[in-house]
């Protein structure tokens, strides 16, 4: 599966290379987050994490196999074959099998919470490339309008309808709009280049553009409903490591075995033929009763014990904190949409007053200015509503919900 899936995103990105040498090329979300899939280092280990489980589960279930001998000897009968069957799994196998299952499935759960991991890093990168492109438009938009008063205040100014004042002024709105727009042109291609980054593309120049649009959440995301991903993974290793524990404390006194075999070769012909032996072996613990394996399965436990607090604590501030996040957001986004339409047409009637005559410059900078504002907190705010919409779908997710590999 995951062989196929690189497959398509190699397939996707092989105009890469000629791309590169001609024009930045476009990039859907969709694209990014299957290419992050498709490349992402946490995603393979946390694959390897899984084959591991897998691999001990096996194990778990293995039956010991019989030991045989054979020995020689003096004394009548001189052939001896003997098999020792250990008797372990009659009554630990199946707790032995029950603890590998539980790592199983908790490593199961921890891929399918870092695969959501991969996807919401590429997706936060993909909306902060679309803010950052949102930001170069505006700063550009705002640059030339700030030229254009430039270019009244100078037209006024050998009018004698302004003074040199006014033309000042308005030069240095105009440099500052100019240094704005080249600040955010910096932060787009930084921005882009950590994009090109995790998706595995050249990272010396641009080379792509995310063409999906900026939109907030139409409504908050719900909270926990049931147990997260990370908290069930935690509570699947309490589950393994205390199983494990009572398999070490049932194992104390080692375990018992059945022996069966044949004795041989009389050259007195007393004892013709073969002779079969039976018997049972039992453990002597004189120098080891497993107290070193029982101590390392207790301290397991208990820090397993430690770390579902932990993560329960954690997985509710973070659920917590993103749901403030975007109940703020979403509140300021409905603010700004209000105000961003209001903003603009003051804008553009304070220019259109000092164009007449009948405002002072200072009117429309002013203006201007908080036209500029409301717009760039308008963007970031959809930024942030967008971003923590998508962290709290990730912490939200919940063993139901996401089908394990």
């Amino acid at each position: 599966m995951r062989l196929t899936t690189f497959c398509a995103i190699a397939a996707l990105l092989a105009p890469v290379a000629d791309a590169v040498a001609q024009q930045p090329f476009t990039l859907t979300r969709g694209q990014v987050i299957a290419a992050a899939l498709a490349r992402g280092p946490r995603l393979n280990l946390a694959s390897a994490d899984t084959a591991v489980a897998a691999a001990q589960l096996l194990s778990a279930r293995g039956i010991p196999n019989p030991l045989l001998s054979a020995s020689y000897t003096k004394s009548l009968p001189q052939f001896h074959v003997t098999a020792d069957m250990p008797l372990d799994f009659l009554w630990l196998r199946n707790t032995r099998i029950r603890s590998a299952d539980a790592a199983r499935l908790a490593a199961q759960y921890r891929y399918a919470f870092d695969r959501a991991r991969v996807i919401l890093e590429a997706d936060t990168s993909y909306t902060r490339a679309l803010a950052a492109l949102a930001h170069v438009r505006l700063s550009q938009r705002n640059a030339v309008a700030a030229d254009s008063v430039r270019r009244i205040a100078v037209a006024r100014r050998d009018a004698g309808d302004a003074s040199e004042l006014d033309v000042e002024l308005a030069t240095i709105s105009a440099g500052q709009a100019n240094n704005t727009a080249a600040a955010d042109s910096l932060t787009r291609t930084t921005a882009l280049l950590n994009l090109q980054a995790l998706i595995g593309l050249p990272t010396d120049r641009v080379v792509a553009s995310p063409v999906d649009s900026l939109v907030a959440p139409a409504t908050a995301e719900p909270g926990v409903t049931d147990t997260t991903l990370a908290v069930a993974s935690a509570v699947a290793s309490l589950r393994s490591a205390t199983l494990a524990a009572t398999v070490q404390h049932r194992s104390a006194l080692g375990f018992p075995g059945v022996m069966f075999g044949f004795e041989t070769g009389d050259p007195t012909g007393a004892e013709p033929g073969i002779l079969p032996t039976f018997g049972i072996t039992l453990p002597l613990p004189f120098f080891n009763r497993n107290r070193g394996p029982i101590a390392e399965a207790d301290a397991a436990r208990l820090r397993a014990n430690a770390e579902l607090g932990v993560v329960r604590i954690d997985a509710q501030l973070q659920v917590s904190r993103a749901q403030s996040t975007q109940a703020g957001a979403l509140a300021r986004v409905a603010r700004d949409r209000a105000l961003v339409g209001s903003a603009d047409r003051v804008a553009a009637m304070s220019l259109t007053a000092y164009r007449e005559g009948a405002a002072p410059l200072s009117t429309v900078l002013e203006a201007q200015r908080t036209a500029r504002e409301i717009l760039a907190q308008y963007i970031d705010d959809v930024a942030s509503a967008s971003i923590a919409a998508a962290t709290l779908r990730v912490l939200t997710l919940t063993p139901s919900s996401v089908p394990t590999p």
